[in-house]
């Protein structure tokens, strides 16, 4: 499936004419006609999908809603829709991270190509959010001694260095390293080092170890 398309307007026949545009195109399309409304409902953001966004609305304006959105930790991208053009608002809202400003009247095409982007946009953060949770998954499923032994290897000391600060045997750091690249599903070092960087575990190189 597409994505679901989030339409928000106070004009009725935009509203359907615009649904049926996106529903030919294979989207699923949920219709609000106020910014509250949508505020009330909340959108799921485990789907992928976009809000496309009239800017004046009665009562909460598109840009407030937008603001609104952005607070609750909001991740749907927006696309501005408005009849009225205004530069002010227009740089506002695409400094506040809209991800596009349309004019009406829209064109098909242009209205088509900027939600398929926006989704697009939106599956690639979804992705890189649940490749993140699962590596940290990963990271916490270490032992106490195995996170120790972890933050040693990817700061780069030896199994020599990792033994004598650990108080223990070369033996037994090798022992657990081949349990960490297990756990965390990787073969080689590097890979350890750049999971590592993903995850930010690594502090200042002169930061005690915990």
């Amino acid at each position: 499936m597409p994505g679901i398309v989030h339409v928000v307007d106070d004009d009725a026949s935009f509203r359907t004419a615009i649904q049926r545009l996106l529903q030919v195109a294979g989207y699923t399309v949920i219709t609000y006609p106020s910014a509250q409304q949508l505020l009330d409902q909340r959108p799921n953001e485990n789907a992928g999908g976009c809000i496309l966004l009239d800017v004046r609305l009665p009562g909460l304006s598109g840009p407030e809603l937008q603001t609104r959105l952005t607070e609750l930790g909001s991740t749907l991208p927006i696309i501005f829709l408005t009849g009225y053009p205004d530069i002010s608002t227009t740089v506002r809202a695409i400094k506040s991270g809209a991800d596009n400003f349309l004019i009406k009247p829209v064109s098909s095409n242009e209205l088509l190509s900027a939600v398929e982007k926006a989704i697009a946009r939106h599956d690639r953060e979804r992705a890189f959010k649940g490749e993140l949770e699962a590596l940290r998954a990963r990271l916490s499923s270490l032992t106490p001694r195995q996170r120790q032994v972890f933050e040693m290897v990817v700061r780069g000391k030896t199994n020599k260095h990792a033994a004598r600060e650990l108080g223990c045997t070369e033996r037994t750091i090798k022992a657990h390293r081949q349990l960490i690249m297990e756990k965390m599903q990787v073969r080689t070092v590097p890979q350890l080092v750049t999971i590592a960087e993903r995850l930010r575990v690594l502090g200042p190189r002169n930061a005690p170890n915990h």
